[in-house]
């Protein structure tokens, strides 16, 4: 069975675009080092909850947009050898500060995939 990364984050709408091209280049060096599918999704019918939802769980402001994503690998193994060639590989080297979203807010883990349709 393979095995899926999966994000949450709020992105600020002046900075989308600038999110997108980060987001595209992190699609083709995931393809690149071996991931079978990659995959970023902007918000359209996420409403704030009354006790949970996609906003909050990121503490999403009114002008930011929620992005929900994942990635998709053979199994665990060949996520942890795609996940170190993807953190070794140059263009994705970017400071925290020059990130276009505030990544303490985002949500992300692993997990393992037990229906595949």
């Amino acid at each position: 069975m393979s095995y899926a990364d999966g994000f949450v984050l709020a992105v600020p709408k002046a900075r989308l675009e600038e999110y997108k091209a980060m987001a595209r280049l992190g699609g083709t060096v995931w393809k690149e080092h071996g991931a079978l599918a990659y995959v970023e999704c902007t918000g359209d019918d996420v409403p704030y909850g009354e006790l949970t939802s996609f906003p909050r769980a990121v503490q999403a402001k009114e002008d930011e947009v929620v992005i929900f994503a994942w990635i998709v690998y053979e199994s665990r193994a060949a996520r942890d050898e795609i996940v170190k060639k993807v953190m070794a590989d140059p263009r994705l080297t970017m400071p925290p500060a020059g990130m276009p979203f505030d990544g303490k807010r985002m949500i992300y883990g692993g997990f393992e995939v037990f229906v595949e349709l």
